[in-house]
């Protein structure tokens, strides 16, 4: 049976539960929801869930790691299932788009986002597919309190659609490829939606 991973990326603590760097985690919770999968079994350095949706086993995964240190429990779910890069799907927030932006990739670089970084250590190449989930530009704060800090007013609806949109073009990924989700999904402007 062909078998996806999937993770979202984020942070464990209660005092991280909304902020922007818990993007991916936000994600990977509204595909479970979606799916009605639990992430909570304890393995892999996370909590985790399978499911098998059209005949694909899926594994989602929230790391427990801290952000800087997502790859390691990317790497040991992917080991463990021995997924090819290709069938990796990383869930995370991206600084560089605004609320209600997404950007879908089949590979590339980091982009400065330490758990991307640590992931593609870890897994030894860039070539496996990103949601990149827009959280706003840092408008002058420092990037630490800017990504660790908690979306506000109309921002917070806008994020509740972007989480479904971001599990959809998962499963998106895994259903009609790379080049059609992005085709999809880039340029997509949620924050127009009246949500």
């Amino acid at each position: 049976m062909e078998t996806y991973l999937i993770a979202g990326l984020g942070n464990p603590d209660k005092k991280y539960e909304e902020t922007r760097h818990n993007a991916g985690f936000k994600a990977i919770e509204a595909l479970a929801d979606k799916l009605g999968v639990s992430i909570s079994d304890k393995k892999f350095k996370g909590l985790c869930g399978t499911t098998v949706v059209n005949g694909v086993k899926l594994i989602l995964l929230k790391p427990l790691t801290y952000m800087n240190l997502s790859g390691d429990a990317v790497a040991e779910a992917a080991n463990f299932y021995k997924i090819e890069p290709s069938h990796i799907i990383i869930l995370f927030d991206d600084v560089n788009f605004a609320c209600g932006h997404m950007r879908v990739r089949g590979s590339g670089s980091a982009g400065g986002h330490n758990g991307m970084k640590n992931i593609i250590l870890r897994l030894g190449c860039d070539a496996f597919p990103r949601v990149r989930i827009g959280v706003g530009d840092k408008e002058g704060r420092d990037m630490i309190s800017h990504v660790l800090g908690k979306f506000e007013g109309e921002d917070c609806k806008v994020m509740d659609e972007v989480y479904k949109a971001a599990a959809d073009a998962a499963l998106c990924i895994i259903d009609n490829g790379v080049e059609k989700t992005m085709n999809k999904y880039n340029g997509l402007d949620l924050s127009q939606k009246d949500v």
